[in-house]
């Protein structure tokens, strides 16, 4: 195009201007959402597309997974911050405490809107409810994962991290605590555990899903009732450590060489992981008893998937002075224990928690 006279040059250099302009007040009017990169499959890759199940987590940092989804900017204005780089099995509580005080203070700012936590499936239900409990927020934290590379065939990471920014952009995600986005469904981070290692379908909630992620569009069918975000008594600002929780396994003919080790190696708490409604074996009871006389807290789960465990059911819980984990799943019963034991070492305080959250 030429254009000749110094009027028609200002006149075309204002209407693209104004164009320009436009865009940019397009684009800042959308929602901030901050996508935080911790690694996992969803940034991982494989040696060919035929690779779904054999591939090396946590190995695409967090530019080029934006980068490779332009999609996202018909949503959200994006940025991303890469945290860790690692396979999500070897989160520590370390990594739970930097990552939480990182989600605390975007939070914070005025100009982000939501905030997404890429992360590894392995320990994703670990993280999400470490998140729910303790940072004070009613805008959207949303945890999102992958089962398969993004190298793969019918790879699952990019659809998953799309619903996650658009949930993290919604209005209506708003105080509705730490969500999870995987296979189209939004699930509770409280409630939601990996049930199967090689299915899209992996995440699952014994309650069910909170709603669904349609392209683009959020549909609720239920909301969260137990205490989270802003309704919780726990604040990720305050809390400066996380006291030592581990689990014990049961089975049958179990042993107590396990029991009597976490003793020895002075953990506050020991979530037992029963079979049925949190049975404990016979043989294992005097020393369960043993580590509670010592000042341990026992705290009596299922390893039944759907578990329920109901209280002075199985065992004499009040006679124990022991607690029941309710309906969490012995690795959200050590979760809730560690942020618990930052408040009270009172195992009366510690069952209301638990009945609680």
């Amino acid at each position: 195009m030429h254009i000749s006279s110094p009027i028609s040059r200002r006149w075309f250099a204002g209407v693209v201007l104004s164009a320009m302009s436009a865009v940019a007040m397009a684009q800042a009017a959308k929602p901030h959402v901050v996508v935080l990169a911790t690694g996992g499959t969803i940034a991982g890759a494989g040696a060919s597309a035929a690779n779904s199940a054999t591939y090396a987590a946590a190995k695409v940092p967090v530019d080029k997974l934006l980068a490779g989804l332009p999609e996202l900017s018909s949503v959200a204005k994006v940025s991303g911050e890469q945290v860790f780089q690692i396979a999500s099995e070897s989160f520590t509580n370390e990594h739970l405490l930097k990552l939480g005080q990182r989600v605390s203070a975007l939070s914070k700012q005025a100009d982000v809107d939501g905030i997404v936590i890429t992360h590894g499936t392995d320990t994703l239900e670990e993280t999400a409810y470490f998140l729910n409990l303790v940072v004070r927020t009613t805008k959207p934290i949303v945890v999102v994962g992958s089962m398969r590379p993004g190298t793969a065939l019918s790879a699952d990471g990019a659809l998953n991290l799309y619903d996650a920014v658009s949930v993290a952009a919604s209005k209506d995600a708003t105080g509705k605590g730490v969500l999870v986005t995987m296979n189209d469904e939004i699930q509770s981070g409280r409630d939601v555990s990996k049930s199967i290692n090689i299915k899209t379908e992996a995440f699952k909630s014994q309650w069910g899903p909170l709603g669904m992620v349609v392209e683009g569009k959020n549909y609720w069918f239920r909301a969260p009732v137990k205490r989270h975000t802003m309704t919780s008594e726990f604040n990720i600002d305050d809390i400066k450590a996380l006291p030592a929780v581990d689990i014990v396994f049961g089975y049958s003919n179990m042993n107590t060489t396990g029991i009597e080790a976490y003793g020895k190696a002075g953990v506050k708490a020991l979530v037992h992981a029963g079979t049925g409604n949190g049975s404990v074996a016979a043989q294992a009871v005097d020393s369960l008893k043993a580590l509670r006389a010592q000042g341990v807290q026992i705290v009596r789960s299922a390893r039944v998937p759907d578990g329920f465990v109901l209280r002075n059911a199985e065992q004499p819980d009040d006679k124990y002075d022991w607690v029941v984990a309710h309906d969490l799943r012995p690795q959200k019963a050590r979760i809730l224990a560690m942020v618990a034991l930052t408040k009270t070492n009172d195992s009366k305080e510690l069952q209301r928690i638990f009945w609680e959250y």
